[in-house]
């Protein structure tokens, strides 16, 4: 399958009175058409940056940056790039729904008649209906969500690159704008790249993440394969009675990887390498207590994000 975006060693340094601040750091990775892919990382860590340089608003330092073979410094690029930045910020507030997006049609050269029938598609895929001729700025913030990313599709780019795109949503509108993501590159065979502080927006949406670290990447995989990378045998046991003080400082001793928290009655352990949940178990019952549930623990994405960057930190 083709590539739709090429990065290698994507250096960005920022001037500054104190001399150059290094954004990225030989930053490399592949994202083939129709791939849906997550871009993570703390404040700071670059994100933002790579998909300013991808869509040619920020010249990198050195390095390559291409979408589909075409260097994104190159105005060409702009044919197959389409951006959300920050959030719902590139809209026109005092334009109505379709105003804004019959404008944005018309920036890129897109005949009247064609524009107003693309118009009409994306009110009718987004659910704007009712609020076709409501000016911007009436609209709630998840409307307003929609209407961004809509005048960001209005160019028909085969490449949609995503900054925030639910930012300030509450859980519904989130909810709904992830499966509109979803949709367009299953429906529409777009290529995403979705940066995001909301783990969950991540986990739901995207096939593949990868983690940038202070400019550089700390892991690039397949979301499942990284859940499996850091899933531990860690269980959650709840006990009828408890666990007297006593009990409790032995199964300490033989199981170091242990936490227990008394208002829940529920004992928190992690199996070291060459125990096995039996163990676990016949220890419970040799010590008297009754077990009430028992159930083991799987990591989610922000805990395997948090992970990493933590063994970067300790690398470091």
């Amino acid at each position: 399958m083709r590539d739709a975006i090429v990065v290698e060693n994507l250096v960005k340094d920022y001037p500054t009175r104190k001399g150059p601040v290094r954004a990225l750091s030989g930053v490399s990775f592949r994202i083939q058409a129709g791939e849906i892919v997550g871009l993570l990382g703390a404040n700071g860590a670059g994100k933002t940056t790579i998909i300013k340089i991808l869509c040619g608003l920020v010249r990198p330092t050195s390095g390559k940056a291409e979408v589909f073979g075409i260097p994104s410094h190159r105005p060409a690029v702009a044919r197959h790039v389409a951006a959300l930045l920050e959030g719902s910020r590139n809209v026109y507030w005092r334009l109505s729904v379709e105003e804004n997006l019959r404008f944005f049609a018309g920036l890129q050269g897109i005949p009247p008649r064609e524009a107003k029938r693309r118009a009409q598609e994306l009110i009718q895929f987004f659910g704007l209906q009712e609020k076709r001729n409501t000016t911007a700025n009436l609209l709630s913030q998840g409307m307003k969500q929609k209407l961004a990313l809509a005048c960001a599709l209005i160019k028909g780019t085969p490449v949609l690159l995503l900054d925030e795109p639910t930012l300030g949503l509450d859980v519904e509108a989130s909810h709904e704008l992830r499966a509109l993501i979803r949709e367009l590159a299953v429906s529409q065979r777009k290529t995403v790249l979705l940066s995001s502080h909301d783990m969950g927006v991540v986990e739901d949406t995207c096939a593949r993440v990868i983690i940038l670290s202070r400019g550089r990447v700390v892991a690039d995989d397949l979301v499942p394969n990284l859940l499996a990378l850091f899933r531990t045998r860690a269980y959650r046991v709840s006990l009828r009675n408890g666990l007297p003080e006593e009990a409790l400082r032995r199964f300490s001793s033989r199981f170091s990887s242990l936490r227990w928290l008394p208002e829940e009655r529920t004992l928190q352990v992690e199996l070291a390498p060459g125990q096995n949940f039996y163990e676990l178990v016949d220890s419970l019952r040799e010590m008297g207590a009754e077990i009430e549930g028992l159930s083991r623990s799987e990591p989610d994405l922000e805990e395997v994000f948090l992970r990493i960057l933590r063994k970067e930190k300790e690398a470091e």
